[in-house]
């Protein structure tokens, strides 16, 4: 994965930060990305995400993850594959925004670590990034087990 954290205003330790990125990792293997494939991470406080959330999706109040996604599913070229693939160009799947201070409040409500919630956040918001959803309740028995089952696999169990 060529995957690009920010974290400007310094809102996670480095061995969080570290985790994030071991984990993207992992999960890009696990779906079977091409190395090659890109995304960005940007860590905001809960004020920002707040502002992103209304501003992109009319929801007024922070969240702990923001996904954009790139493609979405439907921008196939006229060939039948992703014009990057036609080009063998990096695939660039999308943008994460992601609140570490909704993250320790899910953690602390939840009853696990906050290492468990920034993974769960994490993996969600990449899952997001890669087409998965959990609108319907056929999209969700596919998306949250995965979920799961990285998490599992790379040992954030609950």
């Amino acid at each position: 994965m060529n995957l690009d954290v920010y974290d400007d205003d310094h809102l996670l330790d480095s061995d969080s930060l570290a985790m994030v990125k071991d984990l993207v990792e992992f999960a890009g293997k696990q779906l079977h990305l091409k190395e090659d494939t890109e995304m960005s991470i940007t860590f905001v406080t809960k004020e920002r995400i707040r502002e992103i959330n209304n501003q992109y999706r009319n929801v007024d109040r922070a969240t702990d993850v923001i996904s954009f996604a790139i493609e979405d599913g439907d921008d196939d070229s006229e060939f039948g594959e992703p014009l990057e693939a036609l080009a063998d160009l990096p695939r660039n799947i999308g943008d994460l925004f992601i609140s570490p201070a909704i993250a320790q409040e899910q953690a602390e409500r939840y009853g696990h670590s906050f290492a468990r919630e920034l993974g769960y956040t994490t993996v969600h918001g990449f899952l997001h990034l890669n087409g998965y959803d959990h609108i319907k309740k056929a999209d969700e028995a596919v998306m949250i087990p995965l979920q799961e089952r990285i998490l599992e696999a790379y040992g954030l169990t609950r």
